[in-house]
């Protein structure tokens, strides 16, 4: 398995994905390798609870920008493969997330004979609603490259399935959706810390709580735009904003210019241990994006017990069933997301039974055992094809045979 990320190293949802899958992979009894990033004081190889984790460091070479920075790292990765592959280390399927290890993967594929899963957790189209420069285009294109040399693509919602297919003109039949999952243990186990409260809120004051990525997309500028409604309804409320971004300094900004710098607080990044004490002493956690694939942040709040806000988009949307375990908001409508807060924070029953019924279905319908089982299905089902395939037994006889029908077929049109 090839990620950007990985704990430590941890950028956004992603790599919380890997680690939650391969972890529950293990468990199912599949062997897993997973490549990734070195982080600063991590290990170069570890094992953690049956899985193997090799973190590789991009070349010593100061890279021109971000692009030339990910084409070292996906050499290096490659590198690590050929290591394990000489050792004697021996792979049925190489999963792929993200573009960002594209190459590699591509690489592997074509030198190994493997069948490639890729994993696309959100496009850059999406991300920016178009294209409008030369490095979206590259990456847009390297992520239909990857979609395109595929056995099988997995994303997280029917919302990105059907962005996949509109994008990348992705035939139907290889495309498996499959949701996020959550650990509900993690976000249950333990007590409440009343120092972490402290740090944010009187004993009398209640708590909003949003975590992500400070980006754009995730509609944090909406959320400093709902609060003076929000106060003048309920006054006695904190919002804890944790994580960091490229926005963190707009958004400190304008809340100053709001004049709500007294209520809002900016955590930058924090660690599990802190996201879950400010979670169990929240009353309400808020997500408003404007783009998201699937929103794994709203799905761990409510594991955690937490009434949700999130907008009425993309992946959120389908998580979340308005007025039965969670509240909806008009996507970009920073008034109808004070309005869902209220509703909330004024109503304390409302709230519990929220909470109660979103806790019911993360535990029906999101458990990473339910996910592994999916993906190992998937897994199976690409093996078969590719045993069966005239384009494994050319490699055999060494010469170039057709794509296997179905499979990585020319697009119609790019964007």
């Amino acid at each position: 398995m090839l990620s950007w990320e990985f704990p430590p190293r941890v950028v956004g949802g992603l790599a919380r994905h890997v680690h939650d899958l391969t972890m529950a992979l293990a468990d199912a009894g599949v062997e897993v390798d997973v490549i990734t990033v070195a982080e600063n004081g991590s290990r170069e190889a570890e094992t953690l609870q049956g899985v193997d984790i090799y973190r590789v460091k991009p070349f010593h070479l100061v890279p021109r920008d971000f692009i030339s920075g990910i084409l070292q790292l996906n050499i290096a990765m490659l590198e690590k493969v050929i290591e394990l592959l000489r050792r004697g280390v021996t792979y049925d399927i190489i999963h792929a997330h993200d573009w960002l290890v594209a190459l590699a993967a591509r690489a592997v594929k074509h030198g190994e004979k493997l069948p490639l899963v890729a994993t696309i957790h959100a496009t850059e189209y999406g991300r920016n609603r178009g294209l409008h420069n030369d490095e979206q285009r590259y990456i847009s294109d390297v992520e239909w490259w990857l979609t395109y040399e595929a056995w099988r693509v997995i994303c997280c919602s029917r919302y990105m399935r059907h962005e996949l297919q509109r994008v990348f003109q992705l035939p139907d039949d290889k495309i498996s959706t499959i949701p996020n999952g959550v650990d509900p243990r993690q976000f249950r186990a333990g007590r409440n810390d009343p120092a972490v409260r402290e740090r944010f809120a009187a004993p009398d004051e209640k708590i909003v709580f949003f975590v992500g990525r400070l980006v754009q997309e995730k509609g944090v500028h909406l959320l400093l735009d709902a609060v003076p409604r929000v106060l003048a309804a309920a006054p006695r409320v904190r919002f804890v904003i944790a994580g960091k971004g490229p926005e963190m300094e707009h958004l400190q900004d304008r809340a100053r210019q709001l004049g709500i710098g007294q209520h809002v607080h900016f955590t930058g990044f924090i660690d599990d241990a802190t996201r879950n004490s400010i979670y169990r002493a929240s009353s309400l956690a808020v997500f408003p994006s404007l783009y998201e694939p699937f929103g794994i942040v709203a799905l761990e709040a409510m594991a955690a017990g937490v009434p949700v806000v999130v907008s009425d988009t993309g992946g959120l949307s389908e998580i979340v069933q308005h007025g039965v375990d969670g509240l909806k908001c008009y996507t970009g409508n920073a008034v109808s997301l004070a309005d869902q807060m209220i509703a909330i924070l004024n109503n304390s029953g409302l709230a519990c039974k929220l909470a109660e019924n979103a806790v019911a279905k993360v535990d029906a319908q999101f458990s990473w055992q339910e996910i592994a089982r999916q993906t190992v299905k998937t897994y199976q089902d690409v093996l078969a094809s590719h045993a069966g395939s005239d384009w494994l037994q050319a490699a055999k006889d060494g010469i170039v045979a057709p794509r296997p029908k179905g499979v990585g077929r020319e697009p119609v049109g790019i964007h």
